[in-house]
Formats: structure tokens, sequence, C-alpha cells
């Protein structure tokens, strides 16, 4: 195994096994109960930032609380999105903000990979994390990590720039903390969720949630 990826994995567990984590509540994936940490309230999450489409003004906003390795979110970003994006964000409607929620370590990694390109990168690799799912989801940790770094690398990004990324636990704890600080607030508890105009939502059709739109916009 390439060192490099032993290092990966030592620095990003470091956080897997600290402060952070989730519980199964029941069988369906994307139902969860997210365990809150007192330590993640010391944490500096000043360099976290939020990366939407859309107009900044947009009459409604959605927040939309994902996981890179529920299979909900994946079907989410294949289908309904599409046709949000065309219908809503792209006629200036709806600002659609994205924030992960990190089940596992695994969904962690993947949301660091996708910060790593920043804001101009970012929606390509989200795009590029759920379109292959089945595939960089297998496999023992160090094959996963060295799928993900593919996966940044088809986005354009450098063995340098991967490492460095993935590498950086003070990072992965201020992600965490923002995470459950954000999650917290808006009593979010199961992927996919959404907050429309500060109403949560949980996982639904493209028809209900062009109605609540709708309505929003009346």
């Amino acid at each position: 195994m390439n060192n490099r990826i032993f290092v990966i994995i030592a620095a990003v567990l470091a956080i897997a096994g600290g402060a952070w984590f989730l519980t199964q509540n029941g069988t369906q994936p994307g139902a969860t109960a997210i365990a809150q940490t007192t330590a993640a309230a010391d944490v500096d999450t000043s360099g976290v930032k939020d990366f939407y489409l859309g107009e900044e003004n947009a009459p409604v906003t959605i927040v939309e609380y994902l996981s890179f390795t529920c299979p909900h979110c994946r079907t989410f970003h294949e289908n309904a999105f599409k046709q949000l994006k065309a219908d809503y964000i792209d006629t200036g409607k709806v600002k659609f903000v994205m924030r992960e929620v990190y089940f596992d370590r695994y969904g962690l990694w993947a949301g660091m990979v996708a910060r790593c390109g920043g804001g101009d990168r970012y929606f390509g690799i989200v795009d590029l994390i759920f379109e292959n799912q089945s595939e960089w989801t297998q496999g023992e940790p160090a094959a996963i990590a060295a799928n993900l770094k593919r996966i940044g690398k088809v986005a354009g990004l450098d063995d340098a720039t991967l490492d460095a990324c993935l590498q950086d636990a003070e990072k992965a704890e201020a992600l965490n903390a923002f995470f459950q600080k954000n999650a917290g607030e808006d009593g979010v508890n199961s992927t996919p969720s959404f907050v429309i105009n500060g109403k949560l939502h949980s996982n639904m059709s493209y028809s209900d949630l062009k109605e609540i739109l709708d309505g929003e916009l009346s």
C-alpha cells in the first residue's frame, strides 16, 4: 500500500475515532440519529462556508442536508435535483445550499475531497461522487481513499493538493463541528432533508417539492 494512503487514513481516522459519531436508527439507509458532542462547540468553524447554486437573493432558499454515502441522496441528485435546477435554480427563483452530514468516515473523506477544489469545483465533484457512489464506497479504507482521490483527479486536482486536503485533521474537525451545529439547530436527523425558507422537510417526491416551492413563490 502507498505510504501516503497510510498517512491519509491515520490523519482522518483520528477524527473519526474522536469527538464525533453517528448511530444507526433502524435499517433504512439514511435514517440516523445525530449524536451531538460538547467538544464540537469549542471548535473554530469560521473557515468553513456553505456552497450554493442560484441567485444569492432569490425569494426561496433551500438548504439540503446530504450524505455522500446515502443512497437516497444519490437518487435525489440523479433525478429530482436536475428538474429543480432547471425549473427553479437556473431561473433565479431558488438559492440552493448544500450542507454535508457525516454518517461515517467515508462520507467525511468525500466531503473533504469535494471541498478541496473550492467553490469553483465543488458541485462538479459532488456530481462525480454521487455518480460513482456504488464504486468508490467499495473495499477497504485505503481503497476508498484512493477511489476518492481518483475522483478528485478527474476534476482536475493533483496528488499533492488532494493529499494535503485529506491530511488536514483540523479541517476535518471543523467540518464535523459545522455539521453538528447546523444540523442540531435545524432539527435534522435524516438525509436528505430540506430546510425551505426556514422550515424543515423530509425527503419527498419532486411533485411534492414543487408544490411547496410554488406556495412559497405565490
